[in-house]
C-alpha cells in the first residue's frame, strides 16, 4: 500500500512537474507603493535562460502591454552560457521596448560566455536600444519623482572559484562603493544586483530597492521555502519574494528558465 502511494505521488509530480516547466507562467503582483498616483509600476524579469514563452517571447511581450509598467528590470541570466544561438533574443528585446524602457544587467551566465558570443551578446543588446547597465548607472524622474538605476557587475568569483563552489568571494559595502561609487542624496535608488546573498552589503552601501534573481526561487519550493541554490547549498536565505534588510527591500524573483518544481516561473509586478 505504501510503495502504490509513494508510485502514485511520484507519477501526479512528474506530470505537474511537465506542466509547470512546460506551459505555465505566473505574475506575481508585489506592492510597498504609498504615493497613490504617483506610485512607479516596476516590471522584473530575470532567469529566462533557454526558456521561451511562445514565439520570441511572445507571451511575456503581452503580459507587459496589458501591465503598461513605467520600466522593465532585467536582472541577469536572460540566456545561458551553453546557447550556440543568442540572436533570437534580439526581436524580444526590441518588443519589449516598445512597452516601456528596459534596463539589463549580466548575471553569471552572460558573464562566463564565450568571448565571441558575449560580444554578440553586448551588439545585440545595444542595438535594441536597451540600457545595459555594468557598474553605472541612469538618472530617470517618473511621475515628479527622482531616481537613479544603479546596475552591479560583480566579480565572477562571488559565483564560482574555478571549479568549486567553495570559498567565494564576498562583496562588502566597501566593494559596492569601489564599483558603483557614492551615492547622491534626495534620490530614490534602485539597484539591480543579479546575485541576492549580499543583500547586507548592497543595504549598507544605500540601496532602497534592490532587484535580484539567480536563486531560480530555491528551485524546488516546499511550504513557500527554496530548497537549493545555484551554489548547491540547502535552503537558501534569499530565493523568492520581499525582504527587509535594515531601510533596502530586496525583491527577488523566482525567474523563469531552468527546471522547477512548485515553483511557477514568474514575472514579478512591483509597484514602489
Amino acid at each position: 500500500m505504501k510503495n502504490k502511494f509513494l508510485k502514485s505521488l511520484v507519477i501526479l509530480s512528474a506530470g505537474y512537474a511537465f506542466i509547470e516547466n512546460r506551459f505555465i507562467l505566473k505574475i506575481r503582483h508585489e506592492n510597498s507603493g504609498k504615493n497613490g498616483q504617483n506610485d512607479i509600476k516596476i516590471a522584473h524579469i530575470s532567469d529566462l535562460h533557454r526558456r521561451r514563452f511562445g514565439e520570441n517571447n511572445s507571451r511575456i511581450c503581452r503580459i507587459m502591454e496589458q501591465e503598461k509598467p513605467d520600466i522593465i528590470l532585467i536582472t541577469g541570466d536572460i540566456i545561458s552560457r551553453t546557447e550556440e544561438n543568442i540572436s533570437g533574443i534580439k526581436i524580444f528585446l526590441e518588443n519589449l521596448r516598445k512597452t516601456a524602457p528596459v534596463f539589463l544587467i549580466c548575471g553569471n551566465h552572460e558573464q562566463s560566455l564565450p568571448e565571441k558570443f558575449r560580444n554578440e551578446f553586448t551588439e545585440i543588446v545595444r542595438k535594441s536600444g536597451i540600457n545595459l547597465l555594468e557598474n553605472d548607472s541612469v538618472s530617470l524622474e517618473i511621475k515628479n519623482r527622482n531616481l537613479i538605476i544603479y546596475g552591479l557587475k560583480e566579480s565572477y568569483g562571488v559565483y564560482k572559484n574555478g571549479d568549486s563552489y567553495r570559498n567565494l568571494e564576498k562583496i562588502t559595502p566597501e566593494i559596492m562603493g569601489n564599483l558603483l561609487g557614492k551615492i547622491p542624496e534626495n534620490k530614490l535608488i534602485l539597484l539591480m544586483a543579479h546575485n541576492p546573498f549580499f543583500a547586507d552589503a548592497y543595504s549598507g552601501w544605500g540601496a532602497d530597492y534592490t532587484f535580484s534573481g539567480h536563486v531560480h526561487g530555491g528551485i524546488i519550493r516546499i511550504f513557500g521555502k527554496g530548497i537549493l541554490s545555484p551554489e548547491r547549498k540547502l535552503f537558501p536565505e534569499y530565493s523568492k519574494g520581499i525582504y527587509k534588510i535594515g531601510k533596502m527591500n530586496l525583491c527577488v524573483s523566482g525567474g523563469l528558465g531552468k527546471f522547477r518544481l512548485f515553483n511557477p516561473p514568474e514575472i514579478v509586478i512591483y509597484k514602489i
